[in-house]
């Protein structure tokens, strides 16, 4: 974790993460991510010169977080059209990569579907890559504007539950620019609190078995000089109980057509402590996580992760710089391990879902549906 001195001076807001980017390199065009495996102890970027790389950088995590997963199958896309491979056989490499985070299918349907129309008005190839690569880089900016509203309405919501301001906000996982082709769901709104002087401190949650949170939203908080303390995920309990927490905030993966929430695993405990203890629980999501065709939370497909990541602590890359480090044994060999990547929370539990076209609350799958009618980019098959 930075050290918390070293933040960025009042008014001066540190520059854009360096999250993903296209670029047309000597041997042919690549994505380039910010490999978040080797945070926060390095900066590295790592190179995709074609879909196979890029589906395990996906599966390694990577790149990782639901809206960023759509833009990344997008340009993955693109650049299967670019580089003359099947398309199709791309798009089902990539699709398959994350079952849960809807975006991820979103997006690379989204490029798909503008090559293949492109193909089928007689574009030669290498027009029909430019149009995939348009529609990527139009679902990025998109993304980018939607992060802003997000943010807005977040923060309208919070001045409107906890109106005496000095916010403590409670997070889990990441959900930042890391995230995001702006600067991310419901970090977004919690950084807003803070340029706005109401922030008063951002709990993290550590997030295991991946340390997403101390790893990844420390890093973001130190980075933007927010006012934050680390914890681990079964301290939560006692912050609620001594009435540290004003509302938690949460991203999520998939949201189900009844308002049931796919989000990193040890949400819903978050959920249960939060309606117990009268605090809201507000999920900050674009429409894209939104799913109409999954009815319910119950048919949500949960990823399921190694159990090597619960029973050893592999350094090998995460948050390690400059390589492989080995791996620390945390169980016997032989152990089992039940390692699910997300839980899933019902409506019930969550006081607010917060998208670019507006606020859900009370959280219903008939006022889900319809401020998802206002969008054009409602997950619908």
């Amino acid at each position: 974790m930075a050290d918390q001195d070293a933040q960025s001076p009042v008014g001066i807001e540190p520059p854009a993460l360096p999250v993903l980017r296209w670029d047309e390199l000597v041997e042919g065009p690549a994505l380039v991510l910010l490999d978040q495996t080797r945070l926060p102890a390095e900066e590295a970027e790592l190179v995709c010169t074609d879909v196979p790389a890029l589906v395990r950088a996906i599966r390694t995590l990577a790149v990782r977080g639901a809206p960023l997963l759509g833009i990344a199958g997008a340009y993955g896309v693109a650049l299967a059209a670019a580089r003359g491979d099947d398309v199709a056989e791309a798009a089902e490499l990539l699709e398959r990569a994350r079952p849960t985070a809807v975006n991820l299918g979103y997006g690379v349907r989204r490029a798909a579907g503008a090559y293949r129309a492109a193909v089928e008005k007689g574009a030669e190839p290498e027009r029909a890559a430019e149009v995939a690569l348009a529609e990527a880089r139009a679902l990025h900016r998109e993304d980018a504007e939607a992060s802003g509203r997000m943010a807005r309405y977040g923060l309208a919501l919070l001045d409107e539950l906890l109106p005496d301001g000095g916010h403590q906000l409670l997070t889990h996982c990441n959900t930042g620019a890391l995230v995001s082709g702006g600067e991310g769901t419901a970090f977004a709104v919690a950084l807003g609190a803070h340029r706005q002087g109401r922030l008063s401190r951002l709990w993290v949650d550590e997030t295991r078995p991946l340390l997403q949170g101390a790893r990844l939203t420390a890093y973001e908080a130190a980075r933007t000089g927010m006012p934050y303390s680390l914890l681990t995920d079964n301290a939560a309990g006692s912050l609620f109980a001594a009435g540290e927490v004003d509302a938690v905030l949460i991203g999520a993966d998939r949201i189900a057509a009844d308002g049931s929430v796919a989000n990193k695993v040890g949400s819903y405990p978050l959920a249960v402590l939060a309606k117990y203890h009268h605090v809201p629980f507000i999920v900050v999501a674009p429409t894209t996580t939104v799913d109409l065709n999954t009815a319910d939370g119950a048919s949500i497909t949960v990823e399921q992760r190694p159990g090597s990541e619960v029973t050893e602590l592999t350094l090998s890359g995460v948050g390690v710089a400059g390589g492989d480090a080995g791996a620390v044994l945390m169980a016997p060999v032989g152990t089992l391990a039940y390692n699910p990547a997300f839980d899933v929370t019902p409506p019930e539990l969550v006081t607010a879902i917060v998208t670019e076209e507006g606020v859900v609350s009370p959280v219903t799958g008939v006022g889900l549906a319809e401020l998802c009618a206002r969008s054009s980019q409602v997950t619908i098959s």
